[in-house]
């Protein structure tokens, strides 16, 4: 390893990420979407309700329209959620994927496998040679037609 190096030359890893104190908290990120999911559900909820209750008492709508009007706004903050729960589910699974990457072994040059046998021959050395030993020679009868 040069010693002027900040990231690595083989896998390309950050090396004075610890020195340098720019570490940051897994959870913080997870625990953010969890706290926005139960937000949006209470606040969507909560919206629902004095929605309902604005259209019966002030507006004077029956109850097909404010039963219509109820479900588009459920649906809406219903589709907020599953947002936030597909991308809590994407950074567990990356998170997962990130892990069984790391456990395989990396292997330098030194670690390679032997060379394996060449499948095809070896290429001839010169054109010339090739060609003078693939000719044949040529029968008496074939020179007089």
């Amino acid at each position: 390893m040069t010693p002027g190096l900040s990231y690595c030359n083989r896998c390309g890893a950050e090396l004075n990420a610890k020195e340098r104190g720019v570490t940051k908290p897994k959870e913080a990120p997870q625990e953010s979407l969890v706290w926005a999911i139960v937000s949006v559900t209470i606040v969507g909820l909560g919206g629902i309700i004095g929605l309902m209750a604005v259209m019966k008492e002030v507006l004077h709508f029956n109850d097909g329209l404010i039963l219509a009007f109820s479900l588009l706004f459920f649906l809406t903050f219903l589709g907020v959620d599953i947002a936030f729960l597909l991308l809590l589910l994407r950074s567990k699974i990356g998170a997962r994927y990130a892990e069984g990457v790391s456990q395989y072994k990396v292997s330098s040059t030194n670690d390679l496998a032997e060379t394996r046998r060449p499948i095809l021959p070896e290429p001839s050395a010169s054109v010339t040679e090739h060609t003078t030993r693939t000719m044949t020679p040529i029968d008496g009868e074939q020179q007089r037609r």
